[in-house]
């Protein structure tokens, strides 16, 4: 008869309970603050007091992953079994393959997890399942892969029968979800935000340089929450739309500041068109990588479809905005 290890002092410890460290770090990954810093170390983890019979349930080591799954479960006595996914969440890393097949048999066996349970099942989030081959891993280890549901707060109904429902199977990208988002996104468009503002300053003035920031605004703010409703498949032309919605209270002030629509004010109109929707549809497509709209393949088509469109676009744009500009300081008409 086996026996069992019940509690290996090699291994780690953790609870339900998020400290306030926690919290700080899971602010500091929002706004997208020292990347590679937001992980815990891989292993094997004692949840309460975990017995023989407990359920192992697997994650990466992206540390929102880890405490996202750990706070779900108060009271549960179990073993968290975190794969080195290099600070990458599950669904990500899965697509990279890091939560993969390679990574789950070489956890689960340095472990020497079948000395540590009765049963042969390991639990994975079901958004893990791109990146886990389920059969080789029975294969090389004699685990079977059971997929929970996509959410970990719905870990508690699942465990107690073990039978997802199909509310736990579906894929849901609500308001709330799309606007945590927001903050890494504006943190990383600030300095070409900025950039951008200097640049439409230079060109015409404080005018342009709201209408740069706003363009960039609403590629990284206003496009997360108003991402259902925008028309078209494309995440570039649907960005393209909302680009050219925020432009158009600029070319209305334009125009009515002026009695005579001249060759410089038509073309600096057309530059204003052609560059700012330009920068919203290109930030948009960025966003494509923080939905579960899009797929690798979907993405990569798009970006060879649309980059080049917006590379024109965005180049013939500011031609005729430097055209225009020249034309209002040499007092061509």
């Amino acid at each position: 008869m086996p026996v069992f290890r019940t509690h290996p002092s090699a291994f780690l410890h953790t609870t339900s309970s998020l400290t306030p460290a926690n919290h700080w770090d899971h602010i500091l990954a929002r706004f997208g603050y020292r990347r590679e810093w937001h992980r815990v170390d891989p292993g094997l983890y004692h949840l309460g007091n975990p017995t023989p019979d407990s359920v192992v349930l697997v994650t990466s080591n992206y540390s929102l992953s880890f405490d996202a799954l750990r706070s779900s479960i108060p009271g549960v006595d179990a073993y968290i079994l975190v794969l080195d996914t290099f600070g990458i969440n599950v669904w990500c890393a899965a697509g990279k393959g890091t939560f993969g097949t390679k990574e789950l048999i070489h956890r689960i066996q340095d472990v020497h997890l079948d000395t540590l349970v009765r049963h042969r099942v390991v639990i994975l989030p079901q958004l893990g399942a791109p990146g886990v081959a389920a059969h080789e891993v029975k294969k090389a280890t004699g685990f079977r892969v059971e997929y929970g549901p996509i959410r970990a707060a719905d870990l508690p109904e699942y465990l107690k029968t073990h039978e997802a429902t199909p509310a736990m199977r579906t894929v849901r990208f609500p308001l709330a979800d799309r606007a945590i988002l927001i903050p890494v996104e504006v943190v990383g468009t600030f300095i070409p935000m900025l950039g951008a503002a200097v640049a439409g300053f230079l060109l015409g003035g404080l005018w342009l340089a709201l209408a740069a920031v706003i363009s960039m605004l609403a590629g990284t703010v206003l496009f997360p929450l108003v991402l259902p409703w925008l028309p078209f498949r494309e995440f570039s032309a649907k960005g393209f739309i909302l680009g050219i919605l925020v432009i158009l209270p600029f070319a209305a002030i334009k125009l009515t500041s002026i009695s005579v629509i001249s060759l410089q004010v038509a073309l600096s109109l057309a530059g204003l068109f052609l560059v700012f929707p330009a920068i919203t549809a290109f930030i948009s497509l960025n966003f494509t990588g923080s939905t579960p709209f899009t797929s690798k393949t979907g993405v990569r088509l798009e970006m060879n479809r649309f980059i080049p469109l917006m590379a024109w676009l965005f180049g013939i744009g500011c031609v005729l905005t430097i055209i225009a500009r020249i034309m209002s300081l040499t007092g061509a008409a």
